[in-house]
């Protein structure tokens, strides 16, 4: 049975804590879905209220058109071990630029990633848990490296030039404001 909670539990951000991977969902007013799994070690629990993790350059920025858009999203942590349990976090979420002045305070909380490229975060308005029965169970064999030696090879200044060409507009044309000072 689906059981709706106001804010995270110890127990919720203790189950959060030992997931792997984590599954985020924003939408255009008009346009299309974007779900996203993510990995590596870059999610927190902020408070009972707010999450937030360190995103990384990827091959799109659809996350932070979407939210500068409307800032509507759902986070989705699923077990894949012999206890089910998925648990969905709804709320309003927000871009944390290393430009902004929020972000001394909040990337103090995540670890230094090669290839980090803003913090996104998440105020909780509801959260849902689920069973899960459906879910297999999965080993995790080990974390991909390539994202972060990919970025590492590249540097800085090669980074921000991909940010430039890959990163500034959604699929369906929405600024990310990403460079924007």
């Amino acid at each position: 049975m689906a059981k709706f909670y106001s804010q995270l539990t110890p127990e919720l951000m203790t189950f959060i804590q030992e997931q792997k991977i984590f599954f985020t969902a924003t939408a255009p007013t008009q346009g299309r879905i974007n779900l996203s799994p993510k990995g590596i070690d870059t999610f927190r629990c902020l408070d009972p209220q707010q999450v937030g993790y360190l995103d990384l350059t990827g091959s799109g920025n659809e996350t932070a058109a979407h939210l500068e858009e409307n800032g509507r999203m759902t986070i989705m942590f699923c077990s894949f071990s012999e206890k089910p349990l998925i648990l969905r976090l709804y709320g309003q979420g927000k871009v944390i630029h290393p430009r902004d002045e929020e972000w001394t305070q909040f990337s103090a909380r995540f670890p230094s990633v090669a290839g980090e490229r803003q913090i996104i975060l998440l105020t909780l308005e509801s959260l849902q848990t689920s069973c899960g029965f459906g879910v297999p169970i999965y080993d995790l064999k080990q974390e991909r490296k390539i994202l972060i030696e990919w970025s590492e090879k590249k540097g800085e200044e090669e980074i921000r030039n991909y940010w430039q060409e890959n990163n500034l507009y959604s699929i369906d044309g929405l600024p990310s404001k990403l460079l924007e000072d």
